[in-house]
């Protein structure tokens, strides 16, 4: 079985344009959530004013088909001109510690 993958993605918006931002990316988050091997996608305030996405998939196949999928394409054309500078997408790998269900995403 493969690894699960967690990703943060922090988006920046333009002045004035979070609440659009916001509006933009909530819009397909159900969505995401019927997709195979999702199984965290949600989006949160940071005290900088960014949005910052986090994600966990069950395996990079799943998130490679989450990336290359239509959903991701629709929610990329509603975030042109909301945000300063490309998405910044950081994939992570887990260092378990403490329990199997506390210790990871």
């Amino acid at each position: 079985m493969s690894e699960a993958v967690v990703v943060t993605v922090t988006f920046r918006p333009v002045a004035g344009a979070r609440d659009e931002l916001v509006k933009a990316l909530s819009a397909g988050i159900a969505e995401v959530h019927t997709e195979t091997g999702c199984e965290l996608y949600a989006i949160h305030d940071a005290p900088d004013g960014t949005i910052i996405m986090l994600e966990k998939w069950s395996s990079a196949a799943d998130l490679e088909a989450h990336g290359a999928g239509d959903i991701v394409a629709r929610m990329n054309a509603t975030l042109v001109g909301l945000l300063e500078s490309a998405p910044e997408i950081t994939l992570l790998s887990p260092i378990p510690a403490g329990s199997s269900y506390q210790g990871q995403l």
